[in-house]
């Protein structure tokens, strides 16, 4: 068996856009961008060559052993979608997080253990009935990073700031309003596929944003800012304005000190005083706690810690509204 079975002819790209609405493949196209950046920035190929998805409706075949992932939007469009994947995928694309190649996958698996003449096992040793909980955490990080980056992405097509949050879950009580399957092959050439499925609540989010007069926008997702921790970065204050007015673009290139703020603790001025190297000063916040983005000592974000590139960096959550209440003063 394999997660990528020959099939019935499906539509190709061209065929399946036509299908497609507007917004729903401007939706579906970004999440495709943006596992090719994200693959492409792992693997080091600044070109973003390799790994280039396509993208039809062909549909997968289910089993039992698929792994479900639920991305609920949030913000400017609200609905759930899921992402799907066979386990073989999903530990192909796990050892590419990894670095691990598909000999040094075939290798492990062999150590691991030797398959009998009746096991079912493809060449590059990876058994497609489950995966490691190794491969498994490294599958969900890879897709927060591509979710991450899609929330960027997404923002012209919903007309505002969008959230996603993702999670395992199971398969979704809801009937897709639209399916799609990326499918691409590894370095070895086996398949890697990952199926897209909408639900109506977000389908209908989408098409309520659609403005027939607004050009297809360009999808040129940003990877995530890193923000250190100990010192202030500039921000563009572009996504905190209203539409670009003469004098708002006089505003656009200066510079905004933010900063993360990891928690808070109230403390007696003796206590502050007898500090010294080595105390240890808990704050208020839970090791889990979102951690807060401050402008100006002004909450506007708030987010978990990621590492890039050696240094802190805030993976947007949440975005605070800043508009002010309904006859309150500006």
């Amino acid at each position: 068996m394999t997660d990528m079975p020959d099939a019935p002819a499906h539509l190709t790209d061209p065929e399946l856009h036509a299908e497609l609405r507007p917004e729903l493949r401007q939706w579906c196209e970004a999440w495709r961008t943006c596992l090719q950046n994200v693959l492409a920035q792992i693997s080091g190929n600044a070109s973003g060559e390799g790994d280039a998805f396509e993208i039809s409706s062909e549909l997968l075949s289910a089993t039992d052993s698929d792994l479900w992932y639920t991305v609920v939007a949030g913000g400017a469009t609200r609905g759930e979608m899921t992402l799907r994947l066979p386990a073989a995928s999903g530990t192909r694309l796990a050892r590419k997080l990894l670095g691990e190649t598909a000999a040094q996958g075939s290798a492990a698996a062999a150590t691991t253990a030797a398959p009998t003449a009746t096991e079912n096992i493809p060449a590059e040793g990876i058994s497609p009935e489950s995966i490691s909980p190794e491969n498994k955490e490294a599958l969900e990080e890879l897709l927060r990073q591509v979710a991450g980056l899609a929330a960027t992405a997404l923002a012209a097509t919903a007309g505002g700031e969008v959230q996603l949050h993702l999670s395992a879950s199971a398969a979704p009580s809801w009937s897709s309003d639209a399916i799609v399957c990326l499918r691409t092959r590894d370095e070895a050439g086996a398949a890697i596929t990952l199926e897209i499925q909408i639900s109506p609540a977000l389908a209908a989010a989408l098409h309520a944003r659609v403005q027939p007069a607004a050009a297809t926008p360009t999808l040129t997702p940003a990877l995530t800012l890193p923000v250190p921790a100990t010192s202030a970065q500039p921000s563009s204050a572009s996504s905190m304005l209203p539409a670009a007015s003469s004098s708002y673009r006089r505003l656009m290139d200066v510079g905004l000190d933010v900063k993360l703020r990891f928690g808070t603790r109230r403390m007696l001025l003796r206590d502050v005083l007898a500090l010294s190297a080595g105390v240890v000063v808990e704050l208020d916040n839970t090791l889990h706690s979102p951690v807060d983005l401050l402008l100006d000592g002004r909450l506007i974000a708030q987010g978990e810690v990621v590492i890039v590139d050696g240094k802190y960096g805030l993976r947007i959550t949440d975005v605070v509204d800043s508009a002010p209440a309904a006859g309150s003063p500006g």
